[in-house]
């Protein structure tokens, strides 16, 4: 039986490969078009556009690798039936059953690795891309401005123009800032500035020499002319979508489990659910994938992708709420994780069993 197990392992690492290529392409694409939009934006450095992808990429591992598996051993085991092989191997006494030992050589590694990527490698690509994009915004030039290019602050508050630089990117001359305040605006020009800092996070433009104008954004004559001899802009700060949830994305995993806060143990669930997902839909696979030789081999493609989705989106549900306080953190995804990890060993034990037929009285 050990050629058997070789063959049926070969297929499903196969199937599986297939389907991981393609979907590890698209995720590659979503993930370039994400930080190529933040380079844009100056969010994130545009020096930084390849570190910054692998790291996204790593992020996002545990969230593709789950639907990779699933869809490639359905794909595999729908091919065994669609040829008919499949009721070849139960004349001879291999049923469903039976797949359970190269099913776990495909579906153990992945677990693995998914629970590796969830629990330590994402929470560290989190904190090496926020720690160098820092620390690449004490340097003004490689922090998205340009000389001689107008450009977006964070948040779309205004816009910044710097016509020269000097000094490793920190002295400016001819500077243009275009900001606006609720239903005013203000215009600042200065013939030189300086990029100072306060502490890690504040960013300040020392500025010399210059004029700023006043005024409404609409209709309306209060306008104020100010000629001034140093002058300080703060610059807004960076990246904020990345320091949501109180900053527990930053913290490595064994730090969440001494922190009292909701946030952090939504988050520490959140790590955890990943693996388990995958076992279950490892597990699912082989039941979901059962059809008969004539059948639309990817008809139960639609059924496996739909239960994927099921699972995903009540684990991010689960997850806001606890970080809401409207789940308390003691059940965290339990509810979710172990209803599912049932269902799926209880359709894998009965997959393919024969029923009874029923006693007819005469």
């Amino acid at each position: 039986m050990l050629k058997l197990d070789r063959y049926l392992f070969r297929e499903f690492a196969q199937s599986t490969f297939a389907v991981l290529t393609v979907l590890l392409i698209v995720l590659v694409g979503g993930a370039f078009a994400d930080v190529l939009q933040d380079v844009a934006r100056g969010k994130v450095p545009a020096a930084m556009l390849l570190a910054q992808l692998g790291l996204v990429f790593l992020k996002w591992l545990p969230m593709i690798l789950p639907l990779g598996v699933m869809l490639g051993l359905m794909l595999a085991t729908s091919r065994l039936y669609r040829d008919a092989e499949m009721p070849v191997l139960v004349s001879i006494g291999v049923g469903p059953g039976r797949l359970l030992r190269p099913l776990a050589w495909l579906a153990v590694p992945v677990v693995i690795v998914v629970g590796a990527c969830s629990l330590w490698l994402g929470p560290w690509a989190e904190r090496v891309s926020q720690r160098m994009i820092d620390e690449a915004g004490r340097n003004l030039l490689i922090a998205g401005m340009e000389p001689g290019r107008f450009t977006e602050l964070p948040g779309g508050g205004g816009v910044i123009y710097v016509g020269a630089m000097s000094g490793g990117s920190r002295d400016m001359e001819r500077v243009f800032v275009y900001r606006q305040k609720g239903e005013r605006f203000d215009v600042t020009t200065a013939r030189s500035g300086k990029l100072s800092l306060e502490g890690d996070r504040d960013r300040y433009l020392q500025l010399q020499r210059g004029f700023e104008v006043e005024g409404p954004l609409r209709e309306g004559r209060d306008f104020r002319l100010m000629r001034f001899a140093a002058n300080e802009i703060l610059l807004p700060e960076q990246l904020t979508r990345r320091r949501r949830a109180e900053g527990v994305e930053l913290l490595p995993t064994f730090d969440l489990f001494g922190d009292a806060r909701p946030a952090a143990g939504a988050q520490l669930h959140y790590r955890i659910a990943p693996p388990l997902l995958t076992l279950a839909f490892a597990l699912l696979a082989i039941p979901l994938s059962r059809s008969s030789p004539r059948q639309a081999r990817y008809g139960n493609l639609a059924v496996g992708f739909l239960v994927y989705l099921f699972g995903i989106f009540l684990t991010m549900l689960g997850t806001q709420w606890m970080e809401d306080g409207k789940l308390p953190v003691a059940f965290g995804l339990w509810w979710l994780l172990l209803p599912l990890l049932a269902i799926a060993l209880w359709m894998y034990a009965r997959d393919g069993a024969m029923k009874r037929p029923r006693s007819r009285r005469v």
